[in-house]
């Protein structure tokens, strides 16, 4: 879906399509040459980082294997419960293998927290986080985060996997959503 088909619902364009898959593209070049041959598992968070984990695979200049994982940080509405809880587990075992995970926003970064350490429990390696956006401002743990794409304002953003009610996923840009749609 192209920016001019969400009429009023789109407030402005954030990051166009060009200006993300340049950086993915420089993303993947980095975790490549980081792991200089040695082999990393990417671990993406569903839903969210669909779109970032296959562009960011398809510009790596080699195979590098996948793997999903859904978890679910709310408890009714839009405010989060605290308690954090797996919908879909990893089907691979990671012990003594490097893991890259995949996100598509780091907000808050409580629920990436608890995946991390959920994840580092298992004794891989390593833990790294690749993530395409992160808002700075909305920070209430810290996350060391290996690859950002971009920082971005703590607006409520949409597109590129992003959604707002399960619609806007499939926008090729990143853009904020008016307050209108959501208000």
């Amino acid at each position: 879906m192209d920016a001019e088909h969400m009429g009023a619902d789109l407030e402005r364009v954030l990051i166009s399509e060009e200006e993300i898959q340049r950086r993915l593209g420089e993303i993947a070049q980095d975790i490549w040459d980081h792991y200089a041959g040695e082999e990393f598992l990417l671990v993406g968070v569903l839903k969210g980082a669909v779109l970032v984990m296959a562009d960011l695979m398809r510009a790596f200049p080699g195979s590098a294997p996948m793997d999903w994982m859904a978890v679910s940080s709310y408890g009714s509405g839009t405010k989060s419960s605290g308690v954090v809880r797996i919908l879909k587990d990893l089907d691979t075992d990671i012990t003594d293998r490097h893991v890259v995970i995949v996100e598509d926003i780091i907000d808050s970064g409580l629920t990436l927290s608890w995946i991390r350490a959920n994840l580092e429990s298992r004794h891989p390696k390593s833990v790294e986080i690749c993530t395409l956006l992160r808002k700075p401002d909305a920070a209430k743990v810290a996350i060391d985060c290996r690859w950002v794409g971009f920082d971005i304002p703590n607006d409520f953003v949409v597109g590129y996997g992003l959604d707002y009610d399960e619609r806007y996923r499939n926008l090729r840009v990143i853009g904020t959503l008016a307050p209108h749609v959501y208000s």
